[in-house]
């Protein structure tokens, strides 16, 4: 199963990145996940379920840790690609 996880981490700062946000993201980019895209109001990634999971747990608790007062995240199941696709 492939899993996609859309998350944001709260409160924003439209001047620069917070911290909690950073972290999230490195902790997202470091994953090893498929088509991660980190941007200003909102970070997707997709990958293998276990792997989804891990980052999710690694976001949520990064992020908390390092400041963040809210995440919001969103995890759909999506089609595996098929055999032979890259």
């Amino acid at each position: 199963m492939r899993l996609k996880v859309e998350f944001t981490t709260e409160p924003f700062d439209l001047e620069e990145a917070p911290h909690h946000a950073v972290v999230a993201r490195e902790a997202v980019q470091n994953a090893g996940l498929d088509a991660v895209d980190v941007g200003p109001f909102g970070n997707t990634a997709e990958g293998a379920a276990d792997e989804v999971l891990a980052a999710v747990h690694r976001v949520l608790s990064r992020s908390l840790e390092a400041g963040a007062t809210r995440v919001s995240l969103q995890v759909n199941v999506v089609q595996d690609a098929p055999e032979g696709a890259s």
